[in-house]
């Protein structure tokens, strides 16, 4: 397209507009999501992206982001659940970045707000339906060129005031590229071009006599410069000029108005798509500079909120996947942390080599919580995002899956069971070596016996195939099946449990025990002892419960 354009105007200097194009170009090369290619806002979501938003209550992760701006809320939900992809380049990559936008948030915030004024200023596009008019293509492309120009140059400020304070290669190549692109010689050039545009005194055209004696080769020319001051204007009165053939139109000759226009239609007709297309890519990059910077702003106001709450975060240490590495100090569900009064309780936990960990314990000891927190930090820390952790050290994996228990399908289409079947077989579809799959209270829909053995079953074999597996199960036929045969690859977590029935919601590594401690809930809802008189019949559903 550059060639292509540069060919059609050799004769004009529209250079400048091209510019716009290389800028664009140049810019993301500098971008900040990704150190080697672009982020794609339009890309699709992966399979079981609303699996993941409802199993880990993402929604409640992206508003606290978002603080009602739609676009942060999508950005940051494509980047979260795409963040399977990334390697562990890409991720301290943008860790780096991050570090800079937390230590400098009101710069980050600027520039946002530049980039979202600069789109919301101008809207649509130059190429459609108006193509067939030269001269509102033109004059339209000129007051969006005027009006983005002004945002360039906000741009190019925020570069001079604050770029020394950031040390990111992402940071540092955008602001160096805005610098070195936007200068203000630039800038300067591009307004004497907009006003040169505007044609105030006429158009100078060319033309060749074709077949026919038809014009062809339309050229349209830079007209001569005026010279300033009076005394230029004063002997351009009397200075000798050569003969030229003129022509006026009568006032009421409408077909030669028309033809004339026509004429001058074919003769700016370039420039105004050259203008149009330059002002098309200014407009694209601002449109990519608030996608890109839209992500960081969500870090930023996500991490106010934590900090807020007097939660802790940390920027996690990433390894390979191979490596299989998980070790926190503090990690807590910040879904939780977020919609609570208090301070919730972080956890310790050291699955270093483990390939399964399994968690069991009393009812509502804070288990899926716990679980939760688990796939949320794995998401958050492939994200390039910070942990909400004290510490935390982690692998990267090739995918992340849930298979929770599900509520009874109200159609009757099927039962519990064989809708958990049909889960996990397009769980086996997607799955590859080194991903993560978390299970929680899986296969409990049937009798313990027969749950036990099939969840056994999958589990071994997706333990083979190199996948790691995180379960939170009742059936203590399958934990302690599993704990039997611990061979020093399996981590077991217990939720804490008071002697007077008190949750701690701590987990702590233990042996399954052969009880929920269903009696807990029992006299916390009835006030009684199971099996005191009057409590009989509630009492049997509570048990089962």
């Amino acid at each position: 397209m550059k060639a292509h354009l540069l060919h059609r105007t050799r004769d004009i200097d529209w250079k400048w507009v091209l510019q716009a194009t290389a800028r664009r170009d140049a810019a993301r090369t500098g971008r900040r999501h990704y150190r080697n290619q672009e982020f794609d806002p339009r890309a699709g979501l992966p399979w079981n992206a609303d699996a993941l938003t409802a199993d880990l209550s993402l929604s409640t992760l992206f508003a606290a982001m978002a603080r009602d701006d739609d676009c942060v809320f999508e950005v940051a939900r494509k980047v979260i659940l795409t963040s399977v992809d990334a390697d562990v380049e890409t991720i301290r990559y943008r860790q780096d970045i991050l570090r800079d936008c937390l230590a400098e948030p009101a710069v980050v915030r600027e520039l946002y707000g530049v980039a979202v004024a600069a789109i919301q200023k101008q809207k649509g596009g130059f190429l459609g339906g108006l193509a067939r008019y030269p001269d509102w293509v033109l004059r339209d492309a000129l007051e969006t060129m005027g009006t983005l120009l002004e945002y360039m140059r906000s741009l190019r400020r925020v570069a001079d005031l604050h770029a020394d304070r950031f040390s990111s290669e992402g940071w540092t190549n955008l602001f160096a590229t805005l610098r070195r692109e936007l200068s203000e010689e630039y800038c300067a050039l591009v307004q004497e071009h907009l006003e040169e545009l505007k044609f105030r005194h006429g158009e100078l055209l060319s033309a060749e006599l074709g077949k026919a004696n038809k014009g062809s080769g339309y050229r349209l020319h830079r007209p001569p410069r005026r010279k300033a001051g009076w005394w230029s204007w004063w002997t351009d009165l009397f200075e000798e000029k050569p003969p030229v053939f003129a022509f006026e139109l009568h006032p009421r000759d409408e077909a030669g108005a028309q033809a004339l226009a026509a004429l001058r239609n074919r003769g700016i007709a370039l420039a105004a798509n050259s203008l149009g297309q330059a002002a098309d890519h200014v407009r694209d990059f601002f449109g990519m500079l608030r996608v890109e910077l839209a992500f960081y702003v969500g870090c930023i106001n996500l991490h106010e909120e934590l900090v807020r709450k007097g939660q802790p975060t940390c920027m996690p240490v990433v390894a390979e996947a191979g490596e299989r590495r998980l070790r926190f100090r503090g990690l807590y569900d910040p879904g939780l942390a977020l919609t609570v009064d208090r301070r919730v309780v972080g956890n310790d936990a050291d699955a270093d080599g483990k390939c399964l960990v399994v968690i069991t314990g009393p009812n509502t000891g804070g288990k899926s919580t716990f679980l939760r927190s688990l796939g949320l930090a794995q998401l958050m820390m492939q994200s390039g995002l910070f942990v909400p952790a004290e510490s935390f050290h982690g692998s990267v994996c090739r995918g992340i899956f849930t298979h929770y228990k599900r509520e009874e399908d109200v159609r009757m289409e099927s039962g519990k069971f064989d809708e958990e079947l049909s889960r996990m077989s397009e769980i086996v579809d997607h799955v590859a070596p080194q991903s993560m799959v978390l299970f929680n209270e899986s296969f409990a829909a049937t009798n313990e016996r027969e749950g036990s053995e099939i969840a056994r079953q999958i589990v071994s074999a997706l333990l083979e195939a190199g996948v790691r597996a995180f379960y939170v199960t009742h059936m203590y036929e399958l934990a302690h099946g599993f704990y039997e045969r611990n061979r020093g690859q399996y981590l077991f977590l217990r939720a804490g449990r008071r002697e007077d029935g008190t949750r701690t919601f701590r987990m702590i590594e233990g042996e399954p025990l052969a009880t929920s401690f269903g009696g807990d809930l029992y006299r916390q809802v009835f006030g009684a002892e199971p099996g005191q008189p009057g409590a009989e019949g509630s009492g049997r559903h509570a048990m089962a419960t």
